[in-house]
C-alpha cells in the first residue's frame, strides 16, 4: 500500500462518521488509535469461526487458534527485531507489562537501599509501580528533572547512576509533551553501571522503527490498542536470558510444566509469564494490525506525520495566547499539548467536541509534569496517520472561536 491518505482514510469506518452532527475529526491518538477494517474483520473472523481456547486442546480448532495466536507472536518478534521468539510476552497491555516487570524483576534483585530511576517525564504507568516496589523493599526512587522544554536533563541523570541504580524506567516517547528522549544514551550509561534498562514503548511503536537488539534495551513494553489493534493486548520484550532468570508474576493454567501438592515446576518462556486464557483475539488481530502498519510503511508514516505535526505548529502557532508545551517539533513526535492563557483546557475540548472535534483535556495521566508547568492540565492533540491537514486547520480554526468565545 502507497501512502495515499484517502485510501488509508477509507480503511477506517469510524472516520465516516459523525458527531453532534459533524464530521468526525480524531486527535484523541495519544489515548486510542481507531481500528482498520483489516483488524475489525480479523476479531470477527475469529469469534464467528475460529473460537477456541488454545495450547490445550488437540481438536481442529483450538490447533488452529494455538497457530495463529503463536504466528502472531512471530510477527511481533519480527515487528521489533528480537532476537528469540520467546522473548515476546502477551500482556494485557502497558501497564500489564511494567507492572510484570516490577513484581518479577523487582522481587527477585531489589533490595532495601538500591535505587530505580525513572524521569518527570513519565506517564503514572510508569511511576507507581516503582513507588509500590520501593515501598515493599526498602529502595529509593530517584527522579530525572526536566528542562523548560519539556527535555530529561541527561547530566543530572548521569550523576545519579552508581553500582546502587539496578533499574532504570523511562518512556520512548512522553505522552503528554511528545519529547524524543535519546533512549540510547540512556541505555548506555545505565549499562555502564550494570543496571537493567525498560523502556516504555506506548507512544512510540507506532510512529517509527524500533529495533530492541540495536537498542540494546533490556525490557521494552507497549500496547496494542495504540498502534491501530484492540484494547486489553499489549507486550513485554524481555531479553531472553533476564526472563529466564525471573520468577513468573501470577499462578495459574498455562504458566506450569506439573503441578503436585508439594511443588510446581513452571513452564519455559514465554509461557510463563502468560497464566490463564489470554486476550486470543486480541493477539491474533494485533498481529493484522502490524501487518497493516508494514504495508503503508513505518518510514512513510513517520515522515507524513512529522510534516502534519510541523504545519499544526504553524497553524496553531498563529492564536494568540496560545502556548505549545514541550521541544521543537524536530524533537517531538505526533503530539501538541497547548495551554492558552486564561483559558481552562476543559472548557475548550467542550466547544471542540461540540464541532466533532476529538482532543483530550486534562493531566493526560502524567500530573507531575503538569505541576512542573505550574498548571492544572492541558489540552492535548495527538496525531497519527490517518490525520490530515484540512484537519488541522479545522481545529485551529475551532480553538480560534472557543478562545474568542470564552475570553
Amino acid at each position: 500500500m502507497a501512502f495515499d491518505i484517502n485510501h488509508i482514510r477509507d480503511q477506517f469506518p469510524i472516520l465516516q462518521r459523525q458527531v453532534h452532527g459533524k464530521p468526525l475529526v480524531y486527535f484523541d491518538n495519544g489515548a486510542t488509535t481507531q481500528k482498520p477494517l483489516a483488524v475489525i474483520e480479523r476479531v470477527n473472523q475469529y469469534y464467528a469461526n475460529e473460537n477456541s481456547n488454545i495450547h490445550r486442546g488437540v481438536h481442529y480448532l483450538s490447533d488452529y487458534s494455538t497457530n495463529e495466536y503463536e504466528n502472531a507472536r512471530k510477527v511481533v518478534q519480527s515487528f521489533i527485531n528480537a532476537k528469540h521468539e520467546e522473548e515476546v510476552i502477551f500482556t494485557k497491555g502497558t501497564t500489564d507489562a511494567i507492572n510484570t516487570v516490577a513484581y518479577s524483576f523487582g522481587e527477585t534483585y531489589i533490595n532495601e537501599g538500591d535505587e530505580i530511576i525513572i524521569s518527570y517525564l513519565e506517564h503514572h504507568s510508569n511511576i507507581v509501580p516503582w513507588q509500590m516496589l520501593c515501598e515493599r523493599k526498602g529502595a529509593i526512587l530517584k527522579v530525572i528533572p526536566i528542562n523548560t522544554n519539556g527535555q530529561l536533563e541527561l547530566d543530572v541523570y548521569e550523576s545519579y547512576l552508581s553500582e546502587k541504580t539496578k533499574l532504570v524506567a523511562v518512556n520512548h516517547i512522553s505522552n503528554a509533551l511528545g519529547t524524543i528522549n535519546d533512549i540510547e544514551r540512556i541505555i548506555e550509561s545505565a549499562h555502564r553501571f550494570n543496571a537493567k534498562v525498560l523502556i516504555d514503548g506506548a507512544q512510540s511503536i507506532q510512529h517509527f522503527k524500533v529495533d530492541v537488539q540495536s537498542l540494546d534495551a533490556d525490557f521494552f513494553v507497549f500496547s496494542a490498542h495504540k498502534l491501530y489493534g484492540p484494547t486489553g493486548v499489549g507486550v513485554l520484550y524481555g531479553k531472553k536470558e533476564i526472563l529466564d532468570a525471573l520468577p513468573p508474576y501470577q499462578g495459574g493454567g498455562d504458566m506450569i510444566k506439573t503441578v503436585s501438592f508439594e511443588k510446581t515446576i513452571y513452564n519455559d518462556l514465554p509461557h510463563k509469564f502468560e497464566a490463564g486464557t489470554p486476550n486470543i483475539v486480541g493477539g491474533i488481530a494485533l498481529g493484522t494490525a502490524i501487518n497493516f502498519v508494514e504495508s503503508v510503511g513505518l518510514e512513510s508514516i513517520n515522515t507524513y506525520e512529522s510534516e502534519l505535526l510541523a504545519y499544526a505548529d504553524e497553524c496553531l502557532g498563529q492564536i494568540k495566547g496560545l502556548k505549545i508545551l514541550g521541544p521543537d517539533a524536530s524533537n517531538r513526535s505526533a503530539v501538541i499539548s497547548m495551554v492558552i492563557e486564561g483559558v481552562h483546557p476543559f472548557d475548550i475540548g467542550t466547544l471542540l467536541d461540540s464541532k466533532g472535534i476529538a482532543v483530550r483535556t486534562g493531566h493526560h495521566c502524567a500530573q507531575p509534569i503538569m505541576d512542573f508547568y505550574k498548571i492544572p492540565g492541558s489540552l492535548r492533540a495527538s496525531i497519527a496517520m490517518y490525520n490530515t491537514k484540512d484537519e488541522v486547520e479545522h481545529l485551529a480554526e475551532a480553538i480560534q472561536r472557543a478562545v474568542h468565545i470564552l475570553k
